[in-house]
């Protein structure tokens, strides 16, 4: 917390926090990157433009996931955004299951210009190199450069309030 005289230091509980931040639909997105032939992902909402000139994007991933260190190390990575199909492949790489370290959650991939996986599915993807890390609490706020980009036909996974939505629920 910081210290900003004249300002009390208040205390926020992480659970609160949490709820309240549940209230903000999000999309969905699957941040990928690899080692060699080793492919690694994650399940990320925390998935933001920050420029047109240059293109860079900005992604958040938490000190102490395994693929917090395999993407520092490679310098590369892809942010895959999902359809409404792809509920499952989110929760499988928001998972600590085996069939996700070993098996990429099953996903089918291909490469663009980083070598970074990226999803056959996914409704749109970024292919980004990095350009710079933050510290951002228990997340690095990592910033890519955009090197390749594509989309796909789809409607968007949402996310709101611990749960996935469909599209058309969201307009009700």
């Amino acid at each position: 917390m910081l210290d900003v005289p004249g300002v009390p230091d208040m205390s926020v509980d992480p659970d609160a926090f949490r709820a309240v931040m549940g209230r903000f639909a999000t999309g969905v997105t699957v941040v990928t990157t690899c080692q060699g032939t080793r492919r690694a992902g994650i399940t990320v909402n925390a998935f933001a433009s920050v420029s047109l000139d240059p293109p860079l994007v900005l992604v958040c991933i938490d000190r102490t996931s395994h693929v917090h260190d395999v993407l520092l190390e490679s310098g590369i990575f892809a942010v895959n955004i999902l359809t409404q199909e792809q509920a499952e492949l989110s929760s499988c790489f928001a998972s600590n299951s085996d069939y996700r370290y070993t098996s990429f959650c099953g996903a089918a991939s291909h490469t663009e210009a980083t070598g970074a996986p990226v999803l056959d599915e996914s409704l749109g993807f970024v292919d980004c190199r990095i350009t710079d890390v933050y510290p951002g609490g228990d997340h690095s706020i990592i910033v890519g450069r955009v090197e390749a980009l594509g989309g796909g036909p789809g409607e968007p996974l949402l996310y709101y309030r611990s749960r996935y939505l469909n599209p058309a629920e969201s307009t009700r």
